[in-house]
């Protein structure tokens, strides 16, 4: 969605934009590109294999794009140290590459076998491995259905635990396949609402995307626009909520019949609601089918 988003954004030369999912460098090279004078750009990762791509993709573009190896949770701190405060514009896009998807030793995929690990930033400890073999089985039913919104999470956590230790994805995969059974029907896989789950708890990505969104208001300028593109409902119901409530006046429980809550609305949303990718690029991309993209407007101070 590339062409949506550069047209969210609202792309302006000598602009200064933060791209919070750098990725393998795609959305970055098209802000430089947009318009003339390029914008400046700043790159934020966790994934280091992805960043030495981007660099490479965007080595021609000098000074203007700056990379760094981090998180948004650190926005805001990223964002004055490299001078991007206030910044023009703001994106995420989030959810797993198609590069870590492909990588078999991120553990990221069930089609591509490697160890389990599902870790954004490999500095971490906690991996998909310690998740599988170590958590008590309550707690990887629960992660699997609030996470991965599987209606057989508890029928698939069992057949982890009586599976241990489970090394690869490939295994993990065959387990959760052999629990489910003839119960699955369809196109999807078995396992990949599980493998979701998986990597959300890992990455404790709605934590992370929460706060990200939170401090991408503070590094806005008035009249900056917020980009988010998300891939699955329980992104996309958290983003849709943040950008409620915070174009807002009021977040007061529903039958109050005074305002008490104090909270202004910081951002105005802009367009009618979601922005869908299109047919021709479903067809080129079809893994772009699920991405929804809202875009919000910072107010004045």
């Amino acid at each position: 969605m590339v062409k949506e988003t550069l047209t969210a954004l609202r792309v302006s030369p000598w602009g200064a934009y933060v791209d919070c999912t750098l990725g393998e460098g795609g959305h970055a090279l098209a802000l430089v590109k947009a318009v003339e004078p390029a914008p400046r750009v700043l790159g934020i990762d966790l994934d280091s294999e992805a960043l030495a791509m981007a660099r490479r993709r965007l080595r021609p573009y000098g000074d203007g794009v700056r990379i760094v190896l981090g998180s948004y949770t650190d926005l805001l701190g990223l964002a004055e140290r490299n001078g991007f405060k206030p910044a023009d514009g703001v994106l995420f896009d989030l959810g797993v590459s198609s590069l870590q998807l492909e990588t078999g030793n991120k553990g990221f995929s069930f089609s591509n076998e490697g160890r389990l690990d599902m870790r954004f930033d490999t500095r971490q400890k906690l991996t998909a491995h310690e998740v599988v073999n170590l958590y008590a089985e309550k707690d990887l039913v629960e992660a699997i259905f609030r996470f991965g919104e599987d209606r057989n999470a508890r029928r698939i956590a069992g057949a982890i635990v009586n599976g241990r230790p489970i090394e690869t994805t490939a295994e993990l995969a065959k387990a959760i396949s052999n629990a489910v059974g003839s119960r699955h029907r369809g196109r999807v896989h078995p396992a990949t609402r599980t493998f979701q789950a998986l990597r959300m708890v890992v990455n404790k990505e709605l934590e992370n995307i929460q706060a990200g969104l939170e401090q991408a208001i503070e590094v806005l300028g008035a009249g900056a626009r917020l980009a988010v593109i998300s891939y699955h409902s329980l992104e996309d119901r958290l983003v849709k909520g943040f950008l409620r409530n915070e174009s807002s006046s009021c977040i007061c429980p529903p039958g109050m019949p005074v305002c008490v809550c104090e909270h202004s609305a910081r951002l105005r949303l802009i367009g009618k609601g979601v922005v869908k990718p299109s047919d021709d690029e479903v067809r080129s991309n079809p893994r772009s089918r699920s991405a929804k993209l809202r875009v919000a407007e910072r107010l004045p101070v």
